[in-house]
């Protein structure tokens, strides 16, 4: 008989700083830890099938999955805190329900057999459909569907656009059944600064809120400033009519790989075990691995400066899985990191006129970075200023890292400095160059925006063995890396960047698709056409950013020549706390040291 599929939905009142996709991300990592497999699925209630046209502003980046889906970017919180493999579906709006789901089109055809199709049963029946079809999709490599499924519902309880979702729910919470079904709603619990109060209020009315739709919820996850008072505990239990031990606290913490931690220790895992009666199936949760790392990321402080040039530097979640990989990278060759960002249109010369100071502070920035990344970016703004980033890098041998886009900026730097091709340019930027370094490459259209991109993992293929590019791949003849482009280097015009000392070291199965280049005789300097950021882990970090970051310290030769694989420097990371000093005891100067942000980016 097929074992019946276990379900945690995870819902949100007004909830500050630490939101519910890390809280349904460490749930998971807790249950994985438990001993069982886990999947996930986020609904988010917008009309947008997917998020591939939405701007950064909106919803932070786009993160983009091994099948090419355009997805929420706490699909990458999922992806890195379970170390699985999710997939389009796995993220759920509205606008899929009704197209994907074909209820307008079965409406057209007379399915429904002369019926009047609504939302309730039809769209909320569709939704139910979708979330039993997609838990039972194995994510971790392994075959067979989850034991879990973790449901996160985007958007705050008494939404309007949410209510169909709010409903389906409540219907399949029936359907499955007692001991298949576990709510956890995540609040705040603010506290006025005057007098240090913390107020249940928020958290009562959302719950009420929640119940009055037909969801009542088995446990409460507060989020707080500090851990919650018992009296406070004892008063949410009554109003709220959840057990007191079934109360947590998520208050602030260094950083968001203690909040798997923070659960353990309150138990949380016995409470939602105790609903899903699995608890004589499970084990103790190990969490060694992820204590470790928790504690070497708090006590780093010999720091790293990377300089990230990009578009949207106003909101760090637009380069949320780029940051994640930094840190990665860096935690694992304990640095601590620094972000500088830099607005790149303030590295421009008209800039020097508009606003000088601006100017002056944004190239302060990068000549006191120890590395440059210029991450991917769609448009013309602020071009030119990563093309001068580059280019600063390129003659200063600063170490450089540039993705997608910022791979295609620095071709173009190439061909203008040292082709001496002025007007070199992309013909997404300029259409009439005489010059097109970059150009369109016929994957996709060019009228529709969504979902028409080169999109996915695709296969790399090493074209010379002796290039740090594949030493960090561990000499590999080829890797599998995530995309999301239209534009690519002009295959026509290799033969004369070749000649000129630009090395192309990656490229695709056809040859002509140029996917990494490199300066042989440049301390780090690279660019790739895909995006390695998606799959860094904690455990694993990308090689490009493992790279990025050991030659910003100068520590690239030593991370090469200790193994032509990243898996001796990995190794490292969950063998036991060691300091930055080289002792198994904290130093004396690190007593009050924390790095909970990057430069206002929580990590």
């Amino acid at each position: 008989m097929m074992k019946k599929m276990k379900y945690v939905l995870v819902t949100g009142g007004v909830v500050s700083g630490l939101g519910k996709g890390v809280t349904a991300s460490s749930i998971g990592v807790l249950l994985k830890a438990c001993g069982l497999r886990v999947t996930s699925i986020k609904i988010d209630p917008y009309l947008n099938t997917d998020a591939g046209t939405m701007s950064p502003f909106e919803h932070g980046e786009v993160y983009v999955l091994d099948d090419g889906g355009e997805v929420d970017l706490d699909l990458g919180n999922y992806e890195r805190f379970l170390d699985i493999k999710l997939t389009r579906d796995n993220n759920i709006t509205t606008g899929k329900i009704y197209q994907a789901s074909a209820v307008i089109d079965k409406e057209r055809r007379g399915d429904y057999l002369g019926k009047t199709v609504q939302v309730v049963p039809h769209i909320t029946d569709a939704i139910q459909e979708w979330i039993e079809r997609v838990a039972m999709i194995p994510v971790d490599g392994k075959e067979g569907p989850a034991d879990v499924c973790v449901i996160e519902l985007g958007g705050t309880i008494g939404d309007i656009e949410s209510m169909p979702f709010i409903e389906a729910l409540g219907q399949f919470s029936y359907r499955v059944g007692p001991g298949n079904f576990c709510l956890i709603h995540v609040s705040l619990v603010p506290v006025l600064s005057v007098v240090g109060e913390q107020k249940t209020k928020p958290t009562q009315h959302s719950v009420r809120g929640l119940r009055s739709q037909g969801l009542t919820p088995n446990i409460l996850a507060c989020r707080s400033t500090a851990a919650l008072d018992e009296n406070v505990k004892a008063k949410l239990s009554q109003f709220c009519h959840v057990p007191e031990e079934n109360v947590v606290t998520l208050y602030d913490v260094p950083n968001i790989w203690h909040i798997p931690l923070l659960l353990k220790d309150q138990k949380a895992h016995e409470a939602i075990l105790r609903v899903l009666n699995l608890q004589s199936t499970t084990k103790e949760p190990s969490l060694k691995d992820w204590t470790s790392r928790a504690r070497i990321c708090d006590v780093l402080h010999e720091p790293v400066r990377i300089a990230m040039v990009g578009k949207y530097t106003g909101l760090s979640d637009a380069y949320l899985s780029v940051t994640k990989a930094l840190l990665h990278a860096s935690v694992a060759l304990r640095k601590k990191l620094v972000i500088d960002w830099i607005a790149a249109c303030d590295l421009e010369d008209a800039t020097e006129k508009e606003n000088p100071n601006a100017y002056k502070a944004a190239w302060k920035l990068l000549k006191a970075a120890d590395g440059v990344l210029v991450p991917g970016g769609f448009g013309n703004r602020g071009v030119e200023g990563k093309i001068l980033a580059a280019k600063y890098a390129r003659e200063n041998k600063i170490p450089f890292l540039g993705i997608c886009l910022g791979m295609q900026i620095a071709v173009i730097e190439y061909a203008r400095s040292i082709l001496g091709l002025r007007d070199a340019n992309s013909t997404e930027i300029d259409p009439n160059t005489k010059n097109p370094c970059v150009i369109f490459m016929p994957e996709g259209s060019k009228t529709h925006m969504g979902a028409t991109m080169r999109l996915g993992s695709r296969k790399t293929y090493f074209q010379v063995k002796d290039c740090k590019s594949a030493k960090l791949y561990g000499n590999r003849s080829f890797i599998d890396e995530r995309h999301r482009h239209r534009y690519e280097v002009n295959p026509d015009m290799v033969a004369r960047f070749e000649k000129a000392g630009l090395s192309f070291t990656g490229k695709d199965d056809t040859g002509r698709r140029m996917e990494i280049i490199e300066l042989p005789n440049h301390p780090y300097f690279i660019g790739v056409q895909f995006h390695p950021e998606f799959k860094s882990r904690p455990a694993k970090p990308s090689p490009m950013f493992l790279g990025l970051i050991a030659a910003s310290c100068g520590k690239l030769d030593t991370l090469i020549q200790d193994s032509v694989s990243q898996g001796n420097v990995l190794a490292k990371l969950g063998n036991g706390l060691v300091y930055p000093n080289g002792n198994a005891t904290k130093p004396a100067n690190l007593l009050s040291e924390t790095f909970s942000y990057y430069n206002g980016v929580h990590v």
